[in-house]
C-alpha cells in the first residue's frame, strides 16, 4: 500500500474476522474504530441489546444483576489504553509457530470509558473462598482440537480483578464501544495482552478455584519447548516492544535528512529510552521520547537521520522500560508464537 493512500486494514482472516491495524500509515496515535485491528476466535455473537443484564454471581456475598442504566448512573474512568494482541508480530518468529500469521499491526490503543471491575465486585462482596474472576463474553463456537462448544472466557486474579484501572468498559473514543468491538460491555485490562480483554460480556462469576477453560489452560500459554509442555507458564503482561513506522521496510530514499519514527511500550512500568541502529545493530544511538499522555498507551519516538552516503541499511530499533527491561535480539520462542518483541528492523535503500 502506497503511504499517500487511505490505510485499511489488512486482512489475516475472514471467518472467523482478524483484521490488522495499517500501524505504518496511521498519522494519530488514537485508532479511530475501524482502523482498530479485530481479534476473533469464532462469528459474531447474536445479543439482544434492550433486554441486556449483567449478573455478578458466584462466591459473592449478595449476586446482583445491573441493567445499562444503572451501570451508566456509576462513577466511571477515561484511561487510554493500548490492546496488543498475544500473537502480534508471530509472522516473524523462526522456526515458524502456527496461527494469525500476524505482523505488526495486532495493536492499537484508543480512549476506554467505564466502571472499575473492583466498584461490581464490592457492591456484590466477595467470600473469603473467593480466588479469581471469571469473566464469560456472548461469543462462542467449537475448536479444531475438541469436541464441544466453548464460550471465550478468560479469568483475572483477584488482585489484577481489583485494580482500579480493570473497567467494564461502554465507550471507546467517548462514543458507545462499536459492536465489532464488544458493545455493549468489554473487559479492558491494562497492561496485559489483549486476550484478557473479554468482549461482549455475558456475565461475572467470581469463583474459588482455578478456571481451565480452553482459552487460558490451552491457549495463550507459553510453551517453550518444541517437543512436549514442560515449564509451561501463562501469557499476561505485555513485553517491552517497538515498531518502527517510518521508513517503510524496503523503502527506496534520496541522499539527505529523513525522519525515523515509531512507538514503543511495555506492560511494565513506562519506556525509559528507545535507540535505533543504522548499522545493524553494531552501534545505537538514543531517540526523542514524546511521553506519553497516559500510563497505559504507547510511547512516540523519533529521530531525524542525514545520510549522503548511497547503499543499502538496516535500521533497527530497541526499547528499554523503567524495569530495566529490554528488548532481545532473538525473541522467546514458543509453540504457539506469543508475545513476540525482538528488536525490530527495516531494510531500506538509499540512491
Amino acid at each position: 500500500m502506497s503511504k499517500y493512500q487511505k490505510p485499511t486494514l489488512t486482512t489475516r482472516r475472514l471467518q472467523p474476522e482478524n483484521l490488522e491495524t495499517p500501524i505504518s500509515f496511521l498519522e494519530t496515535n488514537t485508532m479511530p474504530p475501524e482502523l482498530f485491528y479485530k481479534r476473533n476466535h469464532f462469528s459474531y455473537p447474536s445479543l439482544t441489546y434492550s433486554n441486556y443484564w449483567l449478573p455478578i454471581n458466584g462466591s459473592v456475598v449478595t449476586p446482583k444483576v445491573f441493567s445499562l442504566e444503572e451501570i451508566a448512573k456509576l462513577p466511571a474512568k477515561t484511561l487510554k489504553v493500548i490492546l496488543e494482541c498475544a500473537g502480534n508480530k508471530r509472522s516473524y518468529f523462526e522456526p515458524k509457530t502456527y496461527g494469525e500469521q500476524w505482523e505488526k499491526g495486532g495493536i492499537s490503543q484508543g480512549y476506554w470509558t467505564g466502571v472499575p471491575l473492583k466498584t461490581f465486585l464490592e457492591s456484590t462482596g466477595i467470600t473469603q473462598t473467593a480466588k479469581e474472576v471469571l469473566v464469560e463474553g456472548y461469543d462462542k463456537g467449537k475448536r479444531t482440537d475438541m469436541k464441544n462448544e466453548y464460550p471465550y472466557a478468560r479469568s483475572l486474579p483477584l488482585d489484577k480483578a481489583l485494580h482500579p484501572d480493570t473497567l467494564i468498559a461502554y465507550e471507546y473514543n467517548y462514543h458507545p464501544i462499536p459492536f465489532e468491538h464488544g458493545y455493549p460491555l468489554r473487559l479492558i485490562v491494562p497492561s496485559w495482552y489483549g486476550m484478557a480483554s473479554v468482549k461482549w460480556i455475558k456475565q461475572i462469576s467470581v469463583i474459588s478455584s482455578e478456571f481451565k477453560g480452553p482459552y487460558q489452560s490451552v491457549d495463550y500459554v507459553y510453551y517453550p519447548n518444541k517437543e512436549n509442555e514442560d515449564n509451561a507458564f501463562p501469557v499476561t503482561k505485555m513485553n517491552v516492544n517497538s515498531t518502527i513506522q517510518t521508513p517503510l521496510n524496503m523503502e527506496e530514499l534520496n541522499t539527505g535528512s529523513h525522519i525515523i519514527k515509531g512507538i514503543a511500550w511495555t506492560g511494565v512500568g513506562s519506556i525509559l529510552k528507545v535507540e535505533v541502529s543504522l548499522d545493524a545493530g553494531q552501534t545505537w544511538i538514543e531517540t526523542d521520547l514524546q511521553s506519553p499522555s497516559d500510563n497505559y498507551s504507547w510511547t512516540e519516538w523519533s529521530y531525524e537521520w542525514s545520510t549522503y552516503e548511497a547503499g543499502e541499511y538496516t535500521i533497527m530499533s530497541k526499547a528499554t522500560d523503567s524495569f530495566g527491561r529490554t528488548q532481545p535480539t532473538e525473541a522467546f520462542w514458543n509453540q504457539k508464537g506469543y508475545g513476540y518483541h525482538a528488536i525490530d528492523q527495516i531494510k531500506v535503500k538509499v540512491e
